[in-house]
C-alpha cells in the first residue's frame, strides 16, 4: 500500500520559517521524482517545487530563493524548507511522488501565514 505522509505544517507569522516533511512507503522512493504542490481556497493546485531522482530541482517563480526542496533516499523522505514566508503562501501543501505516468498523493498539511 502506497502512503505519503506529510507533516510540519502550522501557523507562522510573516517572515518566519517552516520545514515540511513527507515520508513515503510502498514505493521505490529513489526512483521517483518528488514534488510539493499547494492549493489555496478557491485556487487550483499548483506546483511549488520538484526534485528528480537524480537530485535536480525546479521551483515556481513565486518561491524561488525562499523555498528549498531536498530528499533523503535512505529515509524515503522529501523536505520543503520554507523561509521568508508570506501570507500568500497560505495553502494546503501536498506531497506527490511521480514515476512515469504514475502519480501518488499525500493527504496534505495546512500552512497558514499570518500578516
Amino acid at each position: 500500500q502506497v502512503q505519503l505522509v506529510e507533516s510540519g505544517g502550522g501557523l507562522v507569522q510573516a517572515g518566519g520559517s517552516l520545514r515540511l516533511s513527507c515520508v513515503a512507503s510502498g514505493i521505490i522512493f529513489r526512483l521517483n521524482a518528488m514534488n510539493w504542490y499547494r492549493q489555496a481556497p478557491g485556487n487550483e493546485r499548483e506546483l511549488v517545487a520538484s526534485i528528480t531522482n537524480g537530485g535536480g530541482t525546479n521551483y515556481a517563480d513565486a518561491v524561488k530563493g525562499r523555498f528549498t526542496i531536498s530528499r533523503d533516499n535512505a529515509k524515503s523522505t522529501v523536505y520543503l524548507q520554507m523561509n521568508s514566508l508570506k501570507p500568500e503562501d497560505t495553502a494546503v501543501y501536498y506531497c506527490s511522488a511521480s514515476l512515469g505516468v504514475q502519480r501518488r498523493w499525500g493527504q496534505g498539511t495546512q500552512v497558514t501565514v499570518s500578516s
